[in-house]
């Protein structure tokens, strides 16, 4: 009978412990989490504190040993430990700005073109030209103007510029400008393009003592006050031909050929092409 008894319990002990492994297999993650959170729910509230500490404890020595010394503190060769008063006394160095190279060099203005000549002939040499703040760059009138101001005396001339033409005619007068029979200032209210006009004759020192009359068509606004001034300079030539050196040295002489570009098949405007989509 003890022998039956012996293996009895024998058996029977694997059968609980099979039992228990049974029950811990059956428990899902989920239930095993809701019991971790009810035993730290049921901890005291200061041990709890003591394990949030203790296990923080290791992450802030390695953050205070990344970072270095205290702000409060500057470490220098030498294991020296210096306090904030002893690093107020040492001034800091200020910042010089480097100096821009070249700064005292002063411009070497080169002329090209209608004002060097002019100036060349006024005996400047190369290096020697007049800076900008003198007048002596400016156009100078021409003194020596032999124009025949007589009560009967007529000089015609045609202008052109883009599509305008402009037809003079220059007589003795008070410098009274008339264009299609109405004054320059209600012709052409801008006062860019009436400086533009009154150019020619004050070239030539005679703009209170000639009058314009002129006849004008075609071209915009622009275009028929470069017409007019050609037209006023081709009559100053026609009265003294003397003067065609100066005016075609300054330019009023020259017919500007420039013109709007011709429209081409194909294209929306003279050049600019349809949107090209390749696909």
């Amino acid at each position: 009978m003890a022998d039956d008894e012996s293996k009895q319990g024998e058996v029977n002990e694997p059968e609980e412990i099979a039992a228990e492994d049974t029950v811990g297999a059956q428990e899902t993650p989920t239930e095993r989490q809701a019991d971790r959170e009810q035993q730290i729910v049921d901890e005291p509230v200061a041990e709890s504190e003591q394990r949030i500490a203790d296990a923080t404890a290791p992450a802030a020595a390695d953050s205070e040993a990344a970072l270095g010394p205290a702000e409060d503190e500057v470490v220098v060769e030498g294991d020296e430990v210096l306090t904030d008063e002893d690093v107020e006394e040492v001034a800091p160095t200020p910042r010089v700005k480097p100096e821009i190279p070249g700064a005292e060099l002063e411009p070497d203005i080169v002329r090209e073109g209608e004002e060097a000549l002019r100036l060349e002939e006024e005996g400047y040499e190369d290096g020697e030209f007049p800076s900008e703040e003198s007048d002596e760059i400016l156009p100078q009138p021409i003194t020596d103007a032999a124009i025949d101001l007589a009560a009967g005396a007529r000089y015609r001339a045609t202008g052109k510029r883009k599509t305008a033409v402009a037809r003079v005619i220059l007589l003795p007068g008070a410098g009274a400008y008339t264009i299609n029979g109405r004054p320059l200032e209600v012709y052409f209210p801008r006062a860019g393009l009436q400086r533009q006009i009154r150019q020619a004759l004050e070239t030539v020192g005679l703009e209170a003592k000639i009058d314009v009359v002129a006849k004008m068509h075609g071209g915009g606004v622009a275009a028929q006050a470069g017409a007019l001034r050609h037209g006023i300079s081709r009559a100053l030539v026609e009265a003294d031909p003397h003067l065609r050196g100066e005016l075609k040295r300054r330019g009023f002489l020259t017919r500007d050929s420039r013109v709007k570009e011709r429209k081409k098949a194909g294209l929306k405007k003279a050049r600019k092409r349809p949107q090209f989509s390749k696909r």
